[in-house]
């Protein structure tokens, strides 16, 4: 792996991340266009840690509470009663379905999964699913309100983001609009339910990425390193966002992407594989 595909895929990783347009599948998109060749699944969970790096800082307080308040709620029945140990408990219950379905599919994830045709009708499909929870959804309900169905159904929404194109945050998002949320409420949720899945994934992957024609160890530090640069301003820009604007550039940007994939895919311009 060359510096330059280094550089870009980590900026890639940082910039895309959290916005509902799937950062695997811009990274399988920009090495197969530009530099010929499928990073690997392993490179991707890898750099995320990066930007999960970048939500436990920022999130750093909000976490720090509902970790204190779920083990104080183990040994104290009224602490139980409380919307952050509610909520602690929903983030373990959203992690169960990604990580059985990472551990049972790992195989396809990181060979069919990637074709650029399946690709391209992800980043599609789920698009226009976002545009319809955004015009649909009544966006009344805060976070507080979350119940253990919400989390179970956020949850396997999380978990149709190991597809290259789906996006774990527009997945979420999406299911979240879907179910009442407000757009801040269902952006937080997605970037705490985020944590153990991320985390635990790259952590997985870490041997198969030293793997002999893989990128090196400073490569995948210096990735990582900008994946968590970047990654953090977009945090902070995307929690600014959502509060005053709708999710339909997202929706756009979704459906043009997909849409000249399919056409490069089309004259031959890229390879699926």
């Amino acid at each position: 792996m060359s510096w330059l595909e280094v550089l870009v895929l980590g900026l890639l990783q940082g910039l895309t991340e959290f916005l509902p347009i799937s950062s695997s599948a811009h990274l399988r998109i920009a090495s197969g266009a530009f530099f010929g060749n499928d990073p690997g699944a392993a490179f991707t969970a890898v750099t995320q840690l990066g930007t999960e790096l970048a939500v436990l800082i920022y999130f750093a307080r909000d976490i720090g509470r509902l970790v204190v308040t779920w083990f104080r709620g183990l040994r104290d029945r009224q602490v139980r009663a409380s919307p952050d140990y509610r909520l602690a408990w929903l983030v373990i219950v959203g992690s169960v379905p990604i990580v059985v379905f990472g551990v049972l599919f790992k195989d396809q994830i990181e060979t069919v999964a990637r074709n650029l045709w399946l690709v391209a009708t992800t980043l599609v499909v789920f698009g226009v699913l976002l545009g319809l929870a955004e015009h649909l959804g009544t966006q009344r309900r805060p976070l507080d309100q979350l119940t253990v169905r919400d989390g179970v159904l956020l949850g396997f929404a999380q978990a149709l983001a190991l597809v290259p194109g789906v996006s774990r945050s527009g997945g979420t998002i999406t299911a979240g609009l879907a179910l009442g949320l407000t757009r801040p409420a269902a952006v937080r949720y997605s970037f705490l339910l985020a944590i153990p899945a991320v985390v635990g994934a790259g952590i997985f992957q870490l041997p198969d990425v030293f793997e002999p024609g893989g990128p090196s160890g400073i490569q995948m530090v210096v990735a990582t390193a900008i994946a968590f640069v970047v990654g953090y301003a977009a945090i902070a820009w995307l929690l600014r966002f959502v509060e005053t604007n709708t999710v339909y550039v997202f929706v756009a940007y979704r459906i043009a992407l997909g849409v000249a994939l399919f056409a490069a895919l089309g004259i031959g311009a890229v390879a699926p594989i």
